[in-house]
């Protein structure tokens, strides 16, 4: 709920932007983790003695789930590449997603235009070895800081 209000705001104060301008600007980007519930599938037992054998009684369980997590990047101009990891991400792990899968999305699909990045701030984002990469590499970055959107490297008017 909170990123869809910064996204609201965002928009709203570039309500001025030309709908080329729009299209041609930003590279999207999020993230989703998704539990896979199959394979060791366990039976837990809530009764009481005189419901032993009771079907109704029977939940299934799973002690530890499996979990993917996939990244994706779209723009006006298309779709961008999708990547596939199993667990979670740290820093160094969104980077090497950034340079194998963002930075070349980003040159197919705006064709060396300049554009503006966008990620959410989740910790591996907002890492200071994130955010000295993207300085380095001189990508404008859709930043987040209380509720308002700003520019990290460009201010546009």
């Amino acid at each position: 709920m909170i990123q869809k209000c910064r996204r609201f705001l965002w928009v709203k104060a570039h309500l001025k932007w030309t709908v080329a301008k729009c299209k041609n600007t930003v590279l999207w980007s999020d993230k989703s983790k998704f539990e896979v519930l199959f394979g060791k599938l366990g039976r837990h037992v809530i009764r009481t003695k005189e419901y032993k054998d009771n079907p109704g009684c029977y939940q299934r369980s799973v002690q530890k789930p499996a979990s993917l997590m996939v990244w994706g990047c779209m723009s006006a101009c298309g779709m961008g590449s999708l990547h596939i990891w199993k667990g979670t991400i740290k820093a160094e792990r969104y980077i090497q997603v950034l340079e194998r899968h963002m930075l070349p999305s980003r040159r197919h699909l705006f064709q060396g235009r300049p554009c503006i990045f966008q990620h959410d701030n989740a910790r591996p984002h907002t890492a200071s070895i994130t955010t000295s990469w993207l300085h380095r590499r001189r990508i404008r970055v859709l930043k987040c800081h209380r509720t308002v959107f700003h520019f990290a490297t460009v201010h546009f008017k």
